[in-house]
């Protein structure tokens, strides 16, 4: 059994950290392209692009401001800057721990930034020791890249470790009864990966959920309480629908973001990385990442009683029916992809290992246009 010392990876070398940010910008704008598809499909809905892209976005300023923070990472800045750890062996994304000391540094960037002199003020002090005294100004470009770093916390709008629910108005099914979109996304702490949830929810209740003052708290606690990676779709949802007598979940999606392949940075096993190194891709183009996407859908409803006196309504869900794997899933249907660009998966097309031909390929060409195969 390996140890959190053998997963992870400390990225020291100047070079080799941009590489990897470099990487993952590509990707996640590759990703928005990738959600465009699957909305020209009809995988996903209008709500649910809109939805999704805003934590792929957040994602990406995320990676933007840790690039920013370890910018000068392998260069004597005079102090020790650490450097960042990423989990080469399970995800190939940083380790959570990397989001939690971020999220701790959002709440003091201010502070941060008051005490800081101005970005046109630091390039002013690099010139002129670049030109008085004929050095390299290495300590003033560390002190930089921190200014930018807390500029882009203070900023907002990033993906945390937790991104509490929010609540979607979708329309009146009736006098008494509505449809909301309850989405939310964490970055899972033993996978280390994101995960984003999309839950359709009716709601019988007398004040709609997100005005109910009672009810909405008590809906985001119960939500991000039980996401977690561990939890099949129907124990979320189950749980969900006994806990709230009013509130109905008819869909849960559950995504999961990656893991992310490299030959030059990931140590996964199986024909993925096989792929990878007969590819010999230049920069840039060394990676795969996958998409899973997990669905349950309430089959029907049944009415129950609750108490002496009343009666509740209850969802019964629909379990995958095929080989007997609805048991074992907790989802009525999951679908496997992977993202990667043209070089990657020719190499992919002519070996075809097994286990990957049903997965769905969107490969990204040379001008960063994404189309689907399989």
């Amino acid at each position: 059994m390996s140890t959190p010392a053998e997963d992870f990876a400390g990225l020291y070398d100047t070079f080799a950290s941009r590489r990897y940010f470099r990487k993952f910008e590509a990707i996640t704008g590759h990703l928005v392209e990738v959600v465009g598809v699957m909305r020209a499909e009809g995988a996903l809905s209008r709500d649910e692009v809109k939805v999704v892209s805003r934590y792929l976005l957040a994602l990406t300023h995320s990676f933007r401001a840790l690039s920013m923070k370890y910018l000068m990472v392998g260069r004597d800045t005079g102090r020790f800057s650490g450097s960042m750890q990423m989990d080469k062996r399970d995800s190939g994304f940083p380790v959570s721990p990397e989001l939690l000391i971020m999220a701790n540094d959002a709440q003091q960037a201010g502070a941060h930034l008051g005490n800081m002199p101005s970005v046109e003020q630091y390039k002013d002090d690099m010139i002129r020791m670049i030109i008085g005294d004929r050095a390299i100004p290495t300590r003033l470009q560390f002190a930089l890249s921190q200014r930018l770093y807390y500029d882009e916390l203070a900023r907002g709008d990033l993906f945390w470790v937790r991104n509490d629910p929010e609540c979607l108005w979708m329309g009146n099914l009736g006098e008494d009864r509505r449809r909301f979109l309850l989405h939310w996304a964490v970055f899972d702490t033993q996978t280390n990966l994101p995960a984003l949830y999309l839950m359709e929810v009716e709601d019988t209740g007398r004040t709609a959920l997100p005005k109910d003052e009672a009810r909405w708290p008590q809906a985001q606690a119960h939500l991000m309480a039980q996401s977690l990676d561990a939890l099949k779709l129907v124990t979320i949802a189950k749980g969900f629908d006994e806990d709230f007598d009013d509130l109905h979940p008819k869909r849960l999606r559950r995504i999961h973001v990656g893991p992310m392949y490299s030959h030059a940075f990931t140590e996964q096993t199986g024909p993925l990385r096989e792929v990878l190194e007969e590819a010999n891709a230049p920069e840039g183009q060394d990676w795969a990442l996958a998409w899973t996407e997990e669905e349950l859908e309430s089959e029907r409803a049944v009415t129950e009683r609750s108490g002496w006196f009343s009666r509740v309504e209850r969802e019964v869900f629909a379990l995958d029916p095929f080989g007997g794997r609805g048991a074992e899933t907790g989802a009525t249907r999951s679908a496997r992809s992977l993202i990667l660009p043209q070089r990657v998966f020719q190499v992919l097309a002519e070996k075809y290992p097994p286990g990957l031909g049903d997965v769905r390929k969107f490969v990204v060409g040379p001008q960063g246009q994404v189309l689907r195969y399989g």
